[in-house]
């Protein structure tokens, strides 16, 4: 509550400009918790379009405490909702495997040396296709289904900022009937408390 007032105090009542500085604070907050070990958490399901797709996340928090807390129950059915609905391959833009990276920088570059760019232009026009292959592929960078204005990975910068525990989406797996495989994403955690990671099995 008291973050509250002194935003819209610095935003001198403007509530679109305070709710920005939060959100800014939040990713602050996120950005500083981010090394601490995430041992508790839980599991979540979602079925999606009356049986036809169905989802289960684990997202990792720092205490039982907050596990059990409803904003963060919100959050994983938030995620697992949205994996439901954009389909991701992999949680974070670390966890792309260099195979999937090489293939489609390849494709990329002979997409824009096609097109007759010079190569140094060919080459900022994959920088650029490949930010956006990853928003389109890696969970944390993809737009947040019921807000389109944030990112997944500002979603949990937020909740970190209000919860103040370090989150991690640690693994999701999502099944679709007809399809004959799965997409399954995670990573797993290194001895030092950071996150390494691990190549996931797509469909």
């Amino acid at each position: 509550m008291m973050d509250c007032k002194k935003a819209l105090a610095e935003a001198k009542g403007d509530l679109e400009q305070a709710f920005i500085l939060l959100r800014k604070r939040g990713t602050a907050v996120a950005e500083r918790k981010a090394g601490r070990v995430t041992s508790e958490g839980s599991v979540a399901s979602y079925i999606h379009a009356g049986g036809k797709i169905g989802v289960l996340v684990e997202v990792n928090c720092e205490s039982d405490f907050v596990a059990r807390t409803d904003d963060f129950k919100e959050l994983i059915h938030d995620i697992a909702m949205h994996i439901a609905a954009s389909d991701p391959k992999f949680v974070r833009k670390e966890d792309v495997t260099p195979e999937a990276y090489a293939r489609e920088k390849e494709i990329f570059l002979a997409q824009a040396v096609a097109s007759g760019k010079p190569p140094h232009i060919a080459e900022k026009m994959v920088a650029g296709k490949m930010e956006k292959f990853y928003e389109e592929v890696c969970l944390l960078e993809q737009p947040f289904i019921k807000d389109q204005t944030v990112s997944v990975g500002q979603l949990v910068a937020t909740k970190i900022g209000k919860l103040g525990e370090n989150i991690a989406v640690r693994r999701f797996a999502r099944f679709k009937v007809g399809e004959t495989g799965m997409t399954v994403a995670f990573t797993t955690p290194k001895t030092d408390g950071g996150d390494e990671a691990a190549a996931p099995v797509g469909k």
